[in-house]
């Protein structure tokens, strides 16, 4: 027994020794990843506090009915087979600014903060649009010049004597580090950048190419980290509080979000990681229909939202893209945040239609199915005169 304690002890010991060589969670945290919800991530790491606003914007309620059975893979469900489905935790859509539907899974309310993965690539686009209005930065800016650190003449960096903001923002940088989001291969590809204790580090030590930046439109989650470093250098202060001077705060957030860092007192986690209740997301998404403003108050210039809107030259897998926000395929000119395990962000101006959808799906599965079905909860919407039995409950 006592051999048996002694050798449990020493694997224990050389686990937490390995783990820290590698810069990497401690095994508790590690193990926890592998089989904790997405949803549930949020507090095994640390995190840097997104301030609301003293007066949050007042999102009038009205509840109606909303398209029920919807499209869905070829044939029509009702819409809770939908949801549980694509495992959804909380459903709101507004129409012309006004609250219709809001459901959450049991377990999930309105006080519930929900990580949103990718979608805070589509709120890094917007501060940096933000910065660019100000003349702080121009899309032509190349990273080796705006991350000193990263320098030509620095180790292997050369490559980012090549990349522009431009290329960062539309996904073509040609950074050679794959998205991988297997918990069990942490070392590899975005899942090692997940997991890093130094997001600088990690970015300085990748700077190898797999294409020529700007030739070939492919997901790397690399380039909107990298993104998030330059606005924080060039405004000397932490993404988060960027994010909640900027944008959380004039918006009318009504309840503090968080940015997970990659180490206590560290570097957000820009390509992912924010996390906010779900009506918090709705406002997001209202501010971007509405040309970048609330009410009176210009937030984002409408030169950004145009240049969101607009595809960018090179589709990113397949998919129209630009500046950090995709383009629905075969839609109305709507676009979407998107973020691993079913997070959405969705716009469609033509309707006045936004709908926040977060969830526990799979890594990336059925995406341009639930892409369609918030298309026809939108035009159905549009549409005088009953829709709809009532949505389920």
């Amino acid at each position: 027994m006592k051999i048996g304690l002694v050798a449990a002890g020493l694997l224990s010991a050389v686990a937490w020794a390995a783990t820290a060589l590698l810069g990497v969670p401690n095994p508790i945290t590690l193990v926890a990843l592998t089989v904790l919800e997405p949803s549930a991530v949020e507090p095994w790491f640390a995190r840097r506090p997104v301030p609301a606003a003293a007066t949050p914007r007042v999102l009038p309620v009205r509840p109606r009915p909303i398209l029920d059975p919807v499209p869905w893979k070829g044939g029509r469900v009702s819409l809770a087979e939908m949801l549980a489905a694509t495992h959804t935790n909380a459903l709101l859509v507004t129409q012309n600014g006004i609250l219709v539907h809001e459901w959450y899974r049991p377990g999930f309310d309105g006080a519930t903060r929900f990580p949103s993965w990718s979608v805070a690539k589509s709120v890094v686009s917007l501060l940096v649009g933000q910065a660019i209005t100000k003349g702080q930065l121009a899309e032509t800016d190349r990273v080796s010049a705006l991350l000193p650190y990263l320098r030509p003449d620095l180790r292997d960096t050369a490559a980012f004597g090549r990349i522009t903001v431009r290329d960062l923002l539309d996904m073509t940088s040609g950074l050679a580090v794959p998205e991988n989001y297997d918990p069990w291969d942490p070392l590899v590809g975005t899942a090692g950048m997940y997991l890093t204790r130094d997001l600088p580090a990690f970015v300085r030590d990748h700077a190898r190419l797999s294409s020529r930046p700007g030739s070939k439109g492919q997901y790397r989650s690399i380039d909107t980290e990298v993104l998030g470093l330059i606005l924080a250098e060039i405004q000397g202060r932490p993404l988060a509080d960027i994010l909640s001077e900027q944008i959380w705060k004039p918006m009318g957030a009504e309840a503090e979000a968080t940015w997970n860092l990659d180490r206590p007192g560290g570097t957000e986690k820009a390509f992912c990681c924010l996390n906010a209740v779900a009506r918090d997301f709705a406002r997001l998404g209202l501010m971007v229909a509405d040309h970048g403003r609330v009410g009176a108050t210009r937030i984002v210039a409408p030169g950004w939202i145009e240049r969101i809107e607009t595809p960018a030259r090179q589709e990113v897998d397949g998919w129209p893209y630009s500046a950090q926000w995709w383009h629905v395929p075969n839609g109305d000119e709507d676009i979407s945040a998107i973020g691993v395990y079913g997070q959405y962000v969705y716009i469609n101006r033509d309707t006045g239609t936004v709908i926040v959808k977060l969830s526990d799906h799979g890594a990336e599965q059925d995406e341009a199915d639930t892409l369609a079905v918030m298309l026809a909860l939108a035009r159905a919407l549009a549409r005088p005169g009953p829709t709809a039995r009532p949505s389920p409950e």
